[in-house]
């Protein structure tokens, strides 16, 4: 696996738990400030505005005016003086205010209340960000681990002249986007029709019946397909997951419960994405993004798009179980996914 690959993975897994950890740690940090700023104990009176300061800040866009007030108060009976700036309301000299001091140190004054229970909640949301981020992280880690025990990583599986291997076929992948219920095709090198996914009714919101056709077996299959929901962590790209329900149960865990694993490189193909298909830590096939003319006999006008939106795929396989191996591709389309394990 290289270096983007790993980080990818590494990033998507991990995307919750990077988001919840340094949440965590900026809430415990901001509670222990927050307690310095605690007035539960100080004693209110009220002061006179001796001076005032305008200026204006800059706001959304926008200017406002704000004060620096200086405020003169009497505290256990001595005269003392203070400060607050940036304030938004408007004082004139001869004004009275609110003051807050601090009995064993009248220096220490506020002109806001702050309980004594803020900075332990902050401390205590920040602790449970933190466990649930290590918590999440450390989920990730197991799953990826029993992953692995179950059947390892295409990573780890040798594709050395996969393609030219004796029993390798070469199959495409068109999609159907010529009506309003778009589906996909799957053909061989003499445009035969091997298999079929049709959308039966499209829907907006709930699954869409689909339904897959195996022309070498005969089989007919219905399928409820979800629409695609895709998780993005803090808008970070590499820690994008896109997934729907196929059947009502995650894509990547249905494909993964079948012994396959995947990987693609995420940047050095670029934008000619090669998926490495295992099944059981054997090589099934390998999937390649392509331009729309996707048969041999059309090699002048073979093309290989930007892959942006749904594509056409090349497919070199020595397995007979088109059913998994059309589903893989639907599953990349679909999600547009390219980083799984």
């Amino acid at each position: 696996m290289n270096t983007e690959s790993k980080f990818a993975r590494f990033m998507r897994n991990t995307g919750p738990a990077r988001f919840l950890v340094p949440i965590g740690i900026v809430l415990i940090v901001f509670g222990i400030v927050m307690n310095g700023f605690n007035t539960e104990n100080f004693v209110e009176t009220v002061g006179k505005v001796t001076a005032v300061e305008e200026h204006t800040e800059i706001n959304d866009g926008k200017e406002e005016l704000q004060y620096d007030v200086t405020v003169a108060f009497t505290a256990d009976g001595k005269d003392c003086t203070t400060e607050f700036v940036n304030l938004a309301k408007e004082y004139k000299v001869g004004d009275e205010i609110k003051v807050l001091y601090d009995p064993a140190d009248p220096g220490r004054t506020s002109n806001t209340k702050v309980g004594k229970f803020v900075s332990p909640a902050l401390i205590g949301a920040g602790a449970l960000a933190v466990i649930g981020g290590v918590v999440l992280m450390l989920k990730a880690f197991k799953k990826s681990k029993e992953l692995d025990e179950t059947a390892p990583r295409a990573s780890r599986v040798d594709f050395t002249g996969f393609k030219q291997a004796p029993g390798v076929t070469e199959y495409y992948v068109r999609f159907d986007g010529n009506t309003f219920k778009p589906g996909y095709i799957m053909e061989d090198a003499d445009r035969n029709i091997l298999y079929e996914g049709t959308m039966l009714k499209q829907a907006l919101v709930g699954a869409r019946p689909f339904q897959f056709t195996n022309h070498v077996t005969g089989t007919v299959q219905p399928h409820e397909v979800g629409h695609v929901t895709t998780t993005s962590m803090n808008n970070e790209f590499f820690s994008v997951k896109s997934w729907f329900k196929f059947d009502g149960r995650n894509i990547w865990d249905e494909l993964h419960g079948r012994g396959l694993r995947m990987e693609t490189d995420l940047l050095s193909k670029f934008p000619n994405l090669v998926y490495n298909l295992s099944r059981d830590g054997a090589p099934m096939a390998r999937i390649e993004t392509s331009g729309r003319f996707v048969h041999e006999d059309e090699a002048e006008q073979h093309r290989v798009n930007i892959p942006v939106g749904r594509y056409f795929y090349r497919v070199w396989t020595n397995s007979d179980d088109f059913d998994s191996l059309f589903l893989t591709v639907f599953a990349i389309s679909e999600s547009e996914q390219t980083v799984v394990e």
